[in-house]
């Protein structure tokens, strides 16, 4: 069924295209040996990054998993604890890089929406006690995740952190998509940058670049976090092909996540048209839409199956959990399919409900 329709990728922005003019900037790109600083191309996009967000420094990391691990084990020292929220990606999708990598733990704390706050953190700093691990490092997620791409106000943020350094912590910002939350709140990296001590951003997401991620920060944690991307296996070469498509992104892709956001809306509206399903956080805040599926209706492994076969790809995360990512390649028509193909399974299985249930009063 799904040879007459073009599948809509709603999985995740990672699944994202590189444009007709990224793969030129690609093509084009000066390039050079980035191990040792000669890549013209990286160092430009390094440079850029930096002043953006008003740091000292960055470097040019694989993913935005390293470019978080990196991260933590500038800050950090074996035995040291991390705080962070239940569903930070850095806890929960990183293949326990921080105890791996870093040797450190990491203690979560549940959040709203995959937000932190004062009310969560107060009294959870311990340091001075041979019992625990002494906390070292706040690590925040904006947009979050798994909290539905709910995005930090530039007041709550810099609340936390104004109480982190109060509690002598570091902080560091997993930015992922970050972009898509200055887009979404309406404030700029130069305002983000001064709350943290370090800030990782991915391109491989909404801005749509085939790999890539950067972190900034002061100049030492930088030095060291460079240290911990060879450490890691992640030296580079001649990167700035890559570098020059993240360049190219931040010229050309930022400004556009709002239609994303907007697609995100659409698609939330119309689901919220049919019995048995829930948008939480509704509206979405960026380009996340998570929906929570009746358990009449269904499982959400088997809607994601069943969406599949009609050419919508999205993912089942929990038992009645849906996520799907808008992006630069999914379009109003995309957006309009998907709700069609789920008015379609909803209203199927509803019917057969309601005709199980005529059945047993006659």
């Amino acid at each position: 069924m799904t040879a007459n329709y073009r599948v809509v990728e709603l999985r995740s922005d990672t699944f994202t295209l590189p444009t007709a003019g990224m793969r030129q900037a690609i093509a084009e790109a000066e390039v050079g040996d980035d191990m040792v600083g000669e890549d013209p191309s990286v160092n430009k996009l390094e440079a850029y990054m930096a002043a953006l967000f008003q740091k000292e420094a960055a470097v040019f990391c694989c993913t935005g998993s390293q470019s978080n691990q990196a991260a933590i084990w500038a800050h950090c020292r074996p035995g040291d604890e991390i705080l962070t929220e239940t569903n930070a990606h850095l806890a929960n999708y990183e293949s326990g890089g921080p105890a791996v990598l870093s040797n450190v733990m990491v203690r979560t704390l549940p959040g709203e929406f995959g937000k932190l706050d004062l009310a969560q953190l107060e009294g959870q700093v311990r340091r001075g006690n041979h019992h625990f691990a002494p906390t070292t490092l706040l690590c925040l997620e904006n947009t979050t995740n798994i909290g539905g791409g709910a995005c930090y106000s530039l007041e709550q943020m810099t609340r936390v952190t104004n109480w982190a350094r109060q509690n002598g912590l570091k902080t560091h910002l997993d930015g992922a998509r970050i972009m898509n939350a200055c887009v979404s709140q309406g404030y700029t990296p130069a305002e983000v940058g001064p709350l943290f001590d370090t800030i990782s951003l991915c391109f491989s997401k909404g801005l749509g670049c085939p790999m890539g991620s950067v972190l900034m920060g002061n100049k030492e944690t930088i030095h060291q976090a460079r240290r911990a991307r060879k450490i890691f296996g992640g030296a580079l070469r001649q990167a700035g092909m890559m570098a020059a498509a993240s360049y190219y992104a931040m010229q050309h892709h930022v400004e556009r996540l709002q239609e994303d956001h907007q697609h995100a809306r659409l698609l939330a509206e119309g689901l919220l048209t049919l019995n048995g399903l829930k948008v939480s956080p509704y509206p979405p805040p960026s380009n996340i839409v998570f929906v929570e599926i009746d358990p009449s209706l269904g499982t959400a492994a088997k809607f994601a199956q069943d969406l599949k076969s009609q050419g919508v790809n999205l993912y089942p995360l929990g038992p009645q959990r849906i996520r799907m990512c808008t992006h630069l390649n999914v379009s109003t028509q995309d957006i309009q399919r998907t709700i069609q193909v789920f008015g379609t399974l909803v209203n199927g299985v509803n019917q057969e409900l309601h005709g199980h249930s005529l059945n047993s009063q006659n």
